[in-house]
């Protein structure tokens, strides 16, 4: 079987941790696991993983925190994981730097479409583009570096606020709809459901 992704598993429930780490093996995915949120932060010191499954509801260090920790540190996708099924949960997790959200429990056909999901969303976003640099009156952006700077300050945004942000300043004099902005950010089908992009741009 192929080899895919290195995946880290941050759950606390033993039995659900060890079962979501036989489906994602089974599926050629390389999976560590962690039971707490310090545990998954020494881990992330000392290995390199390509996507996290974070539950909310850990021991300790809340998931919620962890997410803050690990955004802040380096730009990897995670998918979060909880019980809570309210859109303000889902809504404040995206906004927080999550890349996906799925609620417990889940179908396993469902958690490896979205996993399959999001690493290709940040494959296609990681894509090496010649360093070009792109500017709209105060605003810049170094394309290379993926920063964004107002003058000679920079600005802190998510992965999909800025490439949002690349997008519109690639072509100022467009016109960009909804559908075209997610088509080209998230490389998905637009099925009318806005959500996504109005977390990014509300």
């Amino acid at each position: 079987m192929k080899n895919k992704a290195n995946i880290l598993i941050i759950e606390d429930d033993v039995l659900l941790n060890d079962m979501t780490k036989r489906l994602l093996t089974q599926h050629g995915y390389c999976v560590t696991s962690a039971y707490s949120g310090s545990e998954a932060l020494l881990l992330m010191e000392k290995y390199t993983f390509d996507l996290i499954l974070l539950d909310l509801m850990l021991p300790g260090i809340p998931g919620e925190t962890v997410l803050e920790k690990i955004k802040s540190a380096i730009d990897i996708p995670i998918i979060g994981v909880s019980a809570k099924t309210d859109i303000d949960s889902k809504v404040n997790l995206i906004r927080n730097g999550a890349d996906d959200y799925i609620t417990k429990p889940f179908d396993n056909q469902e958690l490896l479409v979205r996993i399959e999901a999001v690493l290709r969303r940040f494959q296609k976003s990681t894509v090496p583009n010649n360093g070009k640099m792109l500017h709209f009156k105060d605003l810049s952006l170094d394309t290379e570096a993926m920063e964004a700077k107002i003058g000679n300050t920079p600005i802190a945004l998510t992965r999909y606020e800025y490439l949002i942000l690349q997008l519109l300043m690639s072509a100022p004099s467009k016109v960009f709809t909804k559908n075209n902005i997610f088509e080209s950010v998230w490389n998905e089908n637009f099925i009318g459901d806005d959500n996504a992009i109005n977390v990014h741009i509300g």
